[in-house]
């Protein structure tokens, strides 16, 4: 049996050639190295967390950019898919014209009776589905971008470049012209304006003078 010898403390190792109180301040600096170990960790990660959100946001301008991109590809082939089909239309309808020309005249001379009117009507009733509408009237203004003139001529009675007379009518879809109006035209009269007020003038004064003599003539009884 061992006997503990009496006011004998364990005390930390200490390394040779150190006093113990050169353990205290050891301790100190370790438990002080553990908040600088913690904040260089947390700059990392705010530096890694910076670094996603800027892969991020580029990510994210590339998907809007492609996608704006995209919605301009549908409206540019929406856009040409709708002019393809016009001018396929238009087209087609171009060789009809001479045809809807002789239905015209036709038409003109009472000969269209029986079964060639039914179909000139069938015929009529699927060219207006697919939106081939018919211009020009005789007294409309003369419009060079509609109208094409074949004759031309003088008339007292307009006053300004009509279309007297229409000769071959024209044809558009929607907003395109596929074969403008062919008519025959007719201007003022050279002068027409400058000579009118003169003849107007001489008018009123024929009329005056021809006042003046009826009331000579119908005048009171004679004197004396």
């Amino acid at each position: 049996m061992t006997e503990e010898t009496p006011g004998f403390e364990e005390k930390p190792d200490v390394p040779s050639g150190a006093t113990p109180d050169d353990a205290e301040p050891q301790a100190a600096s370790e438990e002080g190295a553990a908040p600088a170990g913690d904040a260089s960790e947390n700059a990392g990660l705010v530096a890694q967390l910076d670094q996603v959100r800027s892969a991020l946001g580029e990510r994210t301008a590339d998907l809007q950019r492609l996608q704006a991109e995209y919605q301009n590809y549908r409206r540019r082939v929406e856009r040409d898919r709708v002019a393809v089909k016009e001018i396929a239309v238009a087209n087609l309808l171009s060789e009809l014209l001479p045809v809807l020309d002789d239905i015209g005249r036709a038409q003109e001379h009472g000969e269209l009776v029986g079964g060639f009117k039914s179909v000139a009507d069938s015929l009529e009733t699927v060219i207006a589905k697919m939106g081939l509408q018919q211009f020009g009237k005789e007294g409309e203004p003369f419009d060079p971008t509609i109208h094409e003139a074949l004759m031309h001529s003088y008339a007292p009675d307009v006053t300004e470049t009509t279309c007297v007379a229409i000769l071959q009518p024209g044809y558009r879809i929607g907003e395109r012209t596929i074969r403008p109006a062919r008519v025959a035209v007719a201007e003022p009269q050279p002068g027409a304006q400058t000579v009118k007020p003169a003849e107007d003038a001489t008018e009123a004064q024929d009329a005056e003078a021809k006042d003046n003599g009826g009331n000579k003539e119908s005048g009171g009884p004679d004197e004396g």
